[in-house]
């Protein structure tokens, strides 16, 4: 018998200048994901980049930084909270939330502060995080 091995998920993550939740937004800016998943960072409208936040990554998790308007693909590999931001539009609340399997950066990624919007925005995607 022959195992195939399991499947990653890939999820892509819109970059808009208008989304359902409001102006410059990551769409979805919530997602559980799986070591080994893909998320897709596409710039459907021009002027937006998905960079990682300080003290918002797993041990081991380098920062990042994507060029603006273009695709960004992550493979992420460690499980734990991964905060990412647009560079530009952060304190407009441009911010999203990515959950890998065992949470154990939680407590840390949630004492880091943030500017403008992006305050409101992560209480309530933290909310998602169960």
């Amino acid at each position: 018998m022959v195992l195939s091995p399991a499947m990653a998920e890939e999820f892509e993550v819109k970059m808009l200048n208008k989304g359902e939740k409001g102006t410059m937004v990551f769409e979805p800016d919530f997602i559980a994901a799986q070591p080994g998943d893909t998320i897709k960072f596409v710039p459907t409208d021009k002027g937006h980049n998905v960079e990682s936040i300080e003290g918002m990554l797993p041990a081991g998790v380098e920062e990042f930084k994507s060029k603006f308007n273009v695709e960004y693909v992550l493979t992420v590999e460690e499980e734990g909270v991964y905060g990412v931001k647009c560079t530009p539009h952060y304190t407009m609340g441009m911010v999203a939330l990515i959950a890998v399997g065992e949470l154990g950066n939680l407590e840390e990624a949630q004492a880091v502060k943030h500017k403008g919007k992006s305050k409101k925005v992560f209480a309530d995607l933290f909310e998602q995080v169960q």
